[in-house]
C-alpha cells in the first residue's frame, strides 16, 4: 500500500512538473512568435551580420562583433562599426592580404575601454592563423567536436587556444578553461549555429542542442526568475544550470529563446517586469 502510494505521489509530480514544462513552453513561444524579428534587432551587433551573405566573411565579422559585446549597448555598436568599416567589405580577404604590420597600422591608437591597439590587431592576426590552418574559424572549432559532446565546450576551448597562441588578446576573449561564462563566445556561437528569421547561422555541423546560453545579466535574472538557478555567480555552472532549464522546456534548441528574452530589459520599450508579468 505504502510502495502504492509512493508511486502514486510521484506520478503527481510528473504531471504537475509536465504540465508546468508545457505551459511555459506556450508562453516562451507566444513571446518568440511576436519579437524574434528582425525589427528588434537593433541596437544588437548581431545587426552588422545580415551584411555577409558569404559564410567566410560573416564568421570573421560576427567573431570580432562578439569579441567586442561588452559595455554600453550604443558604444559597442560603435566600435564594431569602426573596425568593420576599416576592414572593408571582405573581412576574409582583408585578413589575407594584409600584413601584421599593416593591421597594426591600421588600428595604430585603437582603444576601447579595456581593449588596446595591440589586443585587437593579436585577435585578428590570432583569427587570420586559424584560417591559414585551418581554412575557416568553422573547421577549426570542428576539430574538436563531435556529435556525442553534450556541449560545444571542446570545440570552443580548441578554438580559443589556436587565436590566443602566444598572443595577448586581453579582455576581448574569454578562456573557456577558465570558470567565464564566456558569454560573448557564446552569442557568437548561437548567431552561427542557429539559423531563424534573426539568427543567421552558416555552421551546420553543429547541433543547437549542444549550445549554453550567452550569460549575460539579462539571461541570469530570466533563469533566476524562473527557478532555473539560484547560484549567485555569473559564471559557467550557472550558465549550465539555466541551459538545462530550457532543455527541460526545448531539449534540441535550448538557445532558442535566447535573443527574444533578452529584448526585456535591453530595449527602452520591453521592460523585465512586464517580461515577469507574461511567463510566470
Amino acid at each position: 500500500m505504502k510502495k502504492s502510494l509512493n508511486k502514486a505521489y510521484k506520478t503527481g509530480l510528473k504531471y504537475a512538473f509536465d504540465g508546468y514544462v508545457h505551459n511555459l513552453k506556450e508562453k516562451l513561444d507566444s513571446i518568440y512568435l511576436k519579437y524574434n524579428k528582425k525589427e528588434y534587432v537593433n541596437p544588437d551587433p548581431l545587426l552588422f551580420l545580415y551584411d555577409y551573405p558569404d559564410k567566410k566573411d560573416r564568421e570573421i565579422a560576427g567573431f570580432i562583433a562578439a569579441c567586442c559585446a561588452y559595455g554600453r549597448v550604443d558604444m559597442i555598436m560603435q566600435v564594431v562599426d569602426q573596425i568593420l568599416k576599416k576592414i572593408g567589405p571582405s573581412p576574409f580577404a582583408y585578413l589575407m592580404n594584409q600584413a601584421k604590420k599593416d593591421i597594426e597600422n591600421d588600428f595604430k591608437g585603437f582603444k576601447y575601454r579595456f581593449a588596446k591597439d595591440i589586443h585587437l590587431v593579436n585577435l585578428l592576426w590570432g583569427i587570420r592563423e586559424v584560417i591559414n590552418n585551418y581554412s575557416s574559424l568553422e573547421n577549426c572549432f570542428y576539430e574538436k567536436i563531435s556529435s556525442d559532446d553534450k556541449t560545444v565546450h571542446n570545440g570552443l576551448k580548441f578554438l580559443y587556444e589556436h587565436i590566443t597562441a602566444n598572443r595577448e588578446t586581453g579582455h576581448l576573449l574569454a578562456d573557456p578553461k577558465k570558470n567565464s561564462a564566456c558569454k560573448r563566445s557564446h552569442l557568437f556561437l548561437r548567431w552561427m549555429v542557429r539559423k531563424d528569421l534573426v539568427d543567421p547561422g552558416g555552421w551546420e555541423k553543429v547541433s543547437p542542442s549542444q549550445l549554453i546560453v550567452p550569460l549575460d545579466t539579462h539571461m541570469y535574472k530570466i533563469g533566476s526568475m524562473l527557478g532555473f538557478t539560484k547560484r549567485k555567480n555569473q559564471d559557467i555552472k550557472t550558465a549550465m544550470e539555466i541551459t538545462q532549464g530550457f532543455k527541460e522546456v526545448l531539449p534540441n534548441d535550448p538557445v532558442k529563446y535566447d535573443f527574444c528574452l533578452t529584448r526585456f530589459g535591453i530595449r527602452r520599450d520591453l521592460s523585465m517586469d512586464n517580461l515577469e508579468k507574461r511567463i510566470l
